[in-house]
């Protein structure tokens, strides 16, 4: 093992442990179908299967967070790996229900670590670049996607089992772990790292704000995405064709997110972020055939810097929180996603009724409840809107504060 620490490596081996961590959400987004058939599951149930996936991460974000300074952030990359073995492998004997339940969860688990350790190990690493950085770091969850979702589909085309998809996901888990565990991790010197600090900053009433803020990004931008293949199924589109294309436009602008950072600021990103997420989550609620490609390409715009930008905002403007705060941060987004999960599968459950019983002819009855499903999560960009005008209306203070 290298003593040496090598920034570069490190940032290698988090970008390789973040495209696992997105190629879970891609195929798991793609097998939804397939597991419905195999084990009997209803929508709502697909929605609890899903939900262990986002309950996993935050519980893993929120014990992590407050342990990444007595741990370090190997440690912590070291129980993902760990976390993202176990939880595939499981998935690939799951029996039914319960199984993918406990799998599903580990897999959140994992990829919860892998955002505790790399958000503040990235941020200590390129203190004066916190916020391009996390960007280009974060270019490989939509990358991830992209490669998850080709990958389902081709695989699911030629009539390969979900189980074959799920273990294509241990190529690069063996790649990133081998990667942690040869390489020397720094010492935590440009975040703050004493403890009680951190948790006191907590009670910020700026930083109580963005949380709420990121429980409503986090859902625009996750809760559609992992849907996508069941709300759109009937649209006339590929599913994960759409899923590819979003998630690439997103990968290109997160890439290069410090030109447009440094002409808005973060919080302008947000603002037009939110108003263009808004737009784009519309017109896939009434878009069809290659309309909807026009509409993922607006809503990719939208949903592209929510999440790295509101981590980086945490970082820059809400130092003190050190990697407590980046961590909640990404907790708080994965947890409200975990509990609208389940709510957004009840939503298409009780949509398809409803459009049964208003006699919708058969083979649109699934069209009609995955646009139903998206005009209800235009809400959370509204809402967005809102709350991220209130705060480009403050911005002067909130910049002379920090």
């Amino acid at each position: 093992m290298s003593k040496e620490v090598h920034p570069s490596k490190l940032f290698t081996a988090s970008c390789m442990a973040l495209i696992v961590t997105a190629m879970t959400f891609a195929i798991r987004a793609g097998i939804l179908s397939q597991l419905a058939t195999d084990f009997a599951l209803s929508d709502t149930q697909l929605g609890w299967v899903n939900s262990m996936a986002f309950l996993g991460f935050p519980v893993a974000m929120m014990v992590l967070g407050l342990a990444y300074n007595y741990l370090g952030a190997k440690k912590l990359m070291a129980i993902a790996f760990i976390g993202h073995l176990a939880g595939l492998l499981l998935t690939i004997y799951a029996g039914g229900f319960w199984s993918l339940l406990i799998s599903t969860f580990l897999i959140g688990f994992a990829n919860g670590s892998v955002e505790a350790a790399c958000n503040p190990l990235i941020a200590d690493m390129y203190p004066n670049n916190k916020t391009t950085m996390l960007n280009r770091f974060h270019v490989w969850f939509p990358g991830g996607i992209v490669i998850g979702a080709l990958a389902s589909k081709f695989m699911t085309d030629a009539d390969l089992g979900w189980q074959m998809q799920i273990g294509i996901m241990l190529i690069p888990t063996v790649i990133y772990g081998y990667l942690v565990f040869f390489q020397t991790f720094p010492k935590s010197e440009n975040i703050e790292t004493s403890t009680s600090t951190n948790i006191k900053s907590l009670f910020s009433p700026l930083y109580i704000f963005m949380i709420l803020c990121m429980t409503l990004t986090a859902t625009s931008e996750l809760g559609t995405q992992q849907w996508v293949g069941r709300i759109l199924q009937e649209s006339g589109a590929s599913p994960m064709i759409i899923l590819a294309l979003g998630t690439g436009l997103m990968a290109i602008g997160r890439q290069f997110a410090g030109v447009i950072i440094h002409k808005l600021n973060p919080i302008g990103v947000l603002l037009l972020s939110s108003i263009t997420a808004t737009i784009g989550i519309y017109l896939l609620s009434i878009a069809t055939g290659g309309m909807v490609y026009l509409a993922t390409i607006i809503f990719a715009m939208g949903v592209c810097y929510f999440w790295p930008t509101m981590i980086g905002f945490i970082g820059e403007y809400q130092p003190k929180t050190g990697a407590l705060g980046m961590s909640l941060m990404g907790g708080a987004g994965m947890f409200a996603v975990s509990i609208w999960n389940p709510i957004i599968g009840n939503w298409i459950d009780s949509a398809r009724a409803e459009a049964v019983a208003a006699g919708v002819a058969p083979e649109n009855v699934d069209l009609a409840a995955g646009q139903a499903t998206l005009g209800n999560m235009t809400i959370f960009p509204i809402l967005l809107v809102v709350a991220f005008g209130i705060l480009f209306a403050m911005r002067s203070k909130i910049q002379k504060a920090a």
